[in-house]
């Protein structure tokens, strides 16, 4: 690749949305990372990284609302829309995704 060029984006299919429960998430394996998948009680999608960068908590286990999602082990907290920290961890991966025409989830990494 040269210089100043971007790496190709892949879409993945993780299944039908109604795998997830409004409300909750669930955690994906995809291309060798773990993804948690947040289906929001308005509707909207939200992926970030799975494992929290602190002490590898299981995010989609956390409390989530429409705006951040809070690590189970020891309450560190992440914008759902950005995968940033309010609490002092570093960030985390957030990813494109959306809901196909056939209900199916494509994630984008």
């Amino acid at each position: 690749m040269s210089a100043g060029s971007t790496k190709a984006r892949t879409i993945h299919s993780l299944g039908p949305l109604e795998a997830i429960p409004v409300g909750e998430a669930r955690a994906y394996a995809v291309d060798g990372r773990q993804i948690a998948v947040f289906r929001l009680r308005g509707g909207a999608l939200r992926a970030l990284d799975a494992v929290c960068p602190h002490a590898g908590g299981p995010l989609a286990d956390g409390q989530a609302d429409d705006n951040v999602v809070i690590c189970p082990l020891h309450a560190h907290v992440f914008d759902l829309a950005t995968g940033v920290s309010t609490s002092g961890a570093e960030p985390i991966g957030c990813y494109p995704i959306r809901v196909a025409d056939d209900g199916t989830i494509e994630l984008t990494l």
